[in-house]
């Protein structure tokens, strides 16, 4: 128990030792009948008075290290429960209480019950509110957010919903491209569990693992530095829970705040637990060109397929291009005609066949050889 503590408790038991012994004291019949006492009922009260502190001080003397763990046990405990649970659990002892006390009027009318049903009203509808609060505590919240935002006055500012950062969404790098373009709006939140696992992810063994992590602190110093006064570290983090996923997830509902990831599994998770999110995967892919079946593309064709007789291309923005029987023009610049084309949850795919080739790689390295010989010749 601290020092502020102690003397506070040490107060009120001497208050407490002090007015209990002015009160009983006085009424003992061996103290009462004491004939120097009687006619001095003003000093009677007053020794009353110091007995009483003189005991309650005993007390605390004797129970103040028993008491002192109490209270630090109920002060851990208490630390540990969510505060969307102590909000929802007064709210809800706060209604059953008003609740009670309106019963207990229309109840007071009736005679022999009348006196004892006010407590018994207060003390079942208060533990029943309490029990209902903490069980409908995340519809209760949900409720008390949207009445709040619907009744609020908007302030000439419009407000933003603040972004969380994943950890992959800062090792894929694009996310500073993004920033860039001024397209985000709102506080950037990156949590230090994501930076801890960021910086954990730079000192790994492993040159690869190493490589993305140093890839990430550089991404985050380049969005830093284009929005500086947009960007917010919080060292908020969840002991109990050890997944990163799911801590960004708690830490989205506290904050009402998007996820922004690139992460598949991260993704359905947040669905799931009706968390917003942005998925720069999505975003790249909506914002690649509409291809339809019948198009023409001219490309070039770079490696075998994975089915026998296809070349594989791709166009500028990555999307990968599938060849019917383009094997045999690999480093051929052709024009296609798009057969079809297969949406993904990695991206997007072309199918197409070869309409009309263009170029051939071979052909000119070929003709540039003869060209040199004839010159060479003359």
């Amino acid at each position: 128990m601290s020092g502020l503590i102690k003397k506070f408790f040490c107060i009120i038991f001497i208050l407490a030792g002090g007015l209990i012994g002015y009160e009983i004291i006085p009424g003992i019949d061996a103290i009462a009948s004491l004939e120097v006492l009687i006619h001095q009922r003003w000093l009677l009260s007053i020794l009353s008075f110091i007995i009483g502190i003189f005991l309650g001080f005993i007390i605390f003397i004797l129970s103040h290290k028993k008491l002192s763990a109490l209270i630090e046990r109920f002060i851990t405990y208490f630390l540990r429960i969510p505060t969307q649970n102590i909000l929802s659990g007064v709210i809800g002892l706060i209604v059953g209480l008003i609740i009670a006390n309106l019963l207990a009027y229309s109840l007071s009318f009736i005679p022999f019950v009348g006196n004892y049903m006010p407590i018994l009203l207060n003390i079942t509808l208060g533990l029943l509110g309490i029990i209902m609060g903490l069980n409908k505590r995340e519809e209760s919240v949900n409720f008390y957010k949207k009445s709040i935002g619907r009744f609020k006055k908007r302030d000439k500012v419009t407000h933003y919903q603040q972004k969380i950062l994943d950890t992959s969404v800062i090792i894929d790098g694009r996310i500073a491209d993004i920033c860039q373009t001024d397209f985000l709006e709102g506080e950037l939140i990156i949590p230090r569990f994501v930076l801890n696992e960021l910086q954990a992810i730079a000192d790994s063994s492993e040159p690869l693992k190493r490589n993305r992590g140093r890839r990430g602190l550089d991404v985050l110093n380049k969005i830093n530095k284009i929005h500086t006064n947009k960007i917010k570290i919080i060292s908020q983090d969840y002991q109990d829970l050890k997944s990163v996923d799911t801590k960004l997830i708690r830490l989205a509902k506290e904050l009402d705040a998007k996820v922004l990831t690139n992460d598949y599994n991260l993704n359905k998770l947040a669905q799931l637990e009706n968390v917003s999110v942005l998925n720069i995967n999505d975003l790249s892919n909506a914002l690649k060109s509409v291809i339809l079946p019948g198009e023409e593309l001219v490309t070039q064709i770079i490696k075998e397929g994975k089915e026998s007789g296809q070349g594989v291309a791709y166009l500028d923005d990555g999307t990968m291009i599938v060849v019917e029987n383009g094997i045999k023009n690999i480093g051929d610049k052709v024009k296609i005609t798009v057969t079809s084309i297969l949406q993904t949850p990695a991206g997007r795919m072309i199918f197409g066949r070869i309409k009309e080739k263009l170029f051939n790689k071979n052909y000119e390295t070929n003709y540039g050889k003869k060209n040199h010989y004839n010159n060479k010749n003359r």
